[in-house]
């Protein structure tokens, strides 16, 4: 678990990394034709966090966590297939703002959920030193 764990965490860092690339682009107007593979990028990113979510739940971290780390993915995706359509015009870049903060946190809920997996007793470990079958 700890390994696909650690493998998800940074499938998610570097997805992150282009996202922020890409979105600075746009931001300045430019390269506005990747905008797809922006969006393709994002649902890669979301997946990876419920990936990790699962494995959370496998590893039993808290529910409480697992489950915001669902429900922030689909927040997540929601905004960022729609955030065209939200306040257009000026202030448009109050949506930009928020869909770059709700894709950091995105980022920052896959490493709250690593690093919780990473932390948690290894049930095989824990078993063999109490004198019990894996």
């Amino acid at each position: 678990m700890r390994v696909a764990a650690s493998v998800l965490r940074w499938w998610v860092r570097l997805s992150g990394l282009v996202q922020l690339v890409l979105g600075g682009l746009f931001w300045i107007g430019s390269q506005l034709q990747l905008i797809p593979l922006h969006m393709l990028n994002g649902v890669l990113l979301v997946l990876g966090l419920w990936a990790l979510a699962g494995i959370a739940a496998v590893a039993r971290v808290d529910v409480r966590w697992v489950a915001a780390a669902v429900v922030w993915g689909v927040l997540t995706v929601a905004l960022g297939m729609t955030q065209a359509q939200i306040l257009p015009g000026d202030v448009h870049w109050v949506v930009r703002v928020v869909h770059l903060l709700v894709g950091l946190a995105a980022v920052g809920q896959s490493e709250g959920l690593a690093r919780r997996i990473k932390t948690r007793p290894d049930r095989r470990v824990a078993a063999r030193a109490v004198g019990g079958a894996v």
